[in-house]
């Protein structure tokens, strides 16, 4: 049921006292390729819980107000506050009226920078930010764990009108940030001593992963924090927001994906795996669970380049977490697992940087792991491999970036390794070798305090 409107006006003024007034957080700088912000559209910051969304929010509004612009026209809801639980949507409409009383719309020398928080938790909340949009004085941006907060609710009732930026974990340049550290401005340059620390930081990062409470954490309270965040996202945005009531075969998908990072997944497989245990469920439901935890970011999944629809959906996908260090929380084999790690990493960088992501199998039966696609249309295939300094395995990723580029000529090659004493004594010609923290961070240093990318690739 609604709340009374007396209770729901009181919340509301609250809430809107404490951002006008308030002192904006401060955090670290978060750095997003391509532009936050489109005239006329709403911006939907999205991304897995705990991943610095709302900390990116205030960076937005202390960006807005370099303008300059007055304090008071930056205004910021969290609608996760316990005040506003039942809020519906048509109640919206008293923050507008509170916002009229305490800033008059005479004193308003700049549109209003309305910041919403976690708004997809209040029905109906799309057509109060159209109302916003429609008046043409108001600029918005919301954020949501939910990939649906876009795809559904922007997409339909506000017609399109939407922007959307993906934030994940720190990025390890924004951990390097974060610990206080200097991004090189040139990695490759980097030698010596100030290599090794670079390198070490880098593994450390690899273990640590990128969710901002987990840095610094003995590794005992990072495992228990980021276990918390995984059950979190399994009962609040998979279980409560999709009704499920099948959890035992939900949380066994959860396991599998995360412990079997960058290895083949197939529905079929493990909706029979899943029956020899005497856990039922359908495929059609196994399905929905795994578009449920992409929706929520808590995986990514990769498909198989394919000429046709039948074809990608055929084969099977590479399932990957939003974080590596989910990964050695429920990887139970005891096996080093660093390359998984590794890949999972490249992976997500590319995803910062806003690429179009597939593998690729050749016809003669080798593997590509990425091949990716930048917003500026051009193609990279990319081999990551933690040690290739072996010539037998250096020689294996080669032979699968050569029969690569029989069918995608016009790609760029890249094998990635893991520091820079494991990268192939030689390369081929067309091919470029170089250890993944390096790509990582190119283009970063010149950039220490921006959100924005030069472009796509280094």
């Amino acid at each position: 049921m609604p709340l009374p409107a007396r209770l729901i006006r009181d919340a509301l003024a609250e809430a809107l006292a404490a951002s006008l007034e308030g002192p904006l957080p401060e955090g670290t700088p978060r750095r997003v390729p391509g532009p936050l912000r489109m005239r006329g559209k709403v911006t939907a910051v999205l991304g897995v819980r705990r991943s610095g969304k709302t900390t990116f929010l205030h960076q937005m509004r202390r960006e807005y107000l370099a303008r300059p612009a007055p304090r008071w026209v930056v205004p910021y809801v969290n609608f996760e506050d316990e005040r506003l639980a039942g809020l519906q949507g048509a109640q919206l409409g008293f923050l507008l009226e509170e916002y009229g009383r305490r800033v008059p719309e005479a004193d308003r020398p700049v549109p209003v920078f309305w910041c919403f928080d976690e708004i997809q938790v209040v029905p109906g909340w799309e057509r109060f930010v159209r109302r916003l949009l429609d008046s043409g004085g108001a600029e918005v941006v919301v954020t949501g764990s939910s990939a649906a907060l876009l795809s559904r609710e922007i997409g339909t009732a506000l017609r399109g009108r939407g922007w959307s930026v993906v934030l994940y974990p720190f990025s390890f340049a924004e951990a390097l940030r974060h610990r206080g550290e200097p991004v090189p401005t040139d990695p490759t340059l980097v030698v010596g001593p100030d290599r090794h620390r670079l390198e070490h930081a880098f593994l450390s990062w690899l273990e640590v992963g990128g969710f901002p409470e987990a840095q610094g954490l003995p590794p005992a309270s990072r495992r228990q924090l980021l276990r918390d965040y995984v059950d979190v996202a399994i009962l609040r945005d998979v279980v409560e927001r999709h009704g499920v009531s099948n959890v035992v075969a939900l949380r066994w998908l959860v396991r599998h994906l995360l412990a079997n990072a960058a290895s083949p997944f197939s529905i079929e497989r493990f909706y029979h795996t899943l029956k020899s245990q005497g856990i039922a469920v359908s495929r059609d439901t196994l399905h929905q669970f795994l578009a449920y935890l992409e929706d929520c970011f808590l995986v990514r999944t990769v498909w198989m380049e394919a000429a046709s629809e039948r074809q990608r959906m055929v084969n099977p996908r590479k399932v990957y977490p939003v974080d590596p260090a989910l990964i050695p929380l429920f990887d139970r084999t005891g096996r080093p697992n660093i390359g998984h790690l590794l890949e999972t990493a490249v992976l997500l960088e590319l995803e910062r940087r806003r690429c179009e992501v597939t593998y690729l199998r050749t016809p003669k039966g080798y593997e590509v792991d990425f091949l990716a696609r930048a917003p500026d249309g051009s193609e990279h295939l990319i081999q990551v491999c933690a040690d290739a300094a072996d010539p037998e395995t250096a020689a294996r990723e080669f032979r699968a970036l050569e029969e690569g580029a029989r069918t995608r000529p016009a790609a760029q090659r890249w094998l990635l390794t893991l520091t820079h004493d494991r990268n192939p004594p030689l390369s081929p010609r067309g091919v470029t070798c170089w250890p993944a923290y390096q790509w990582m961070l190119a283009d970063e240093g010149a950039s220490e305090a921006s959100t924005r990318s030069k472009g796509p690739w280094p």
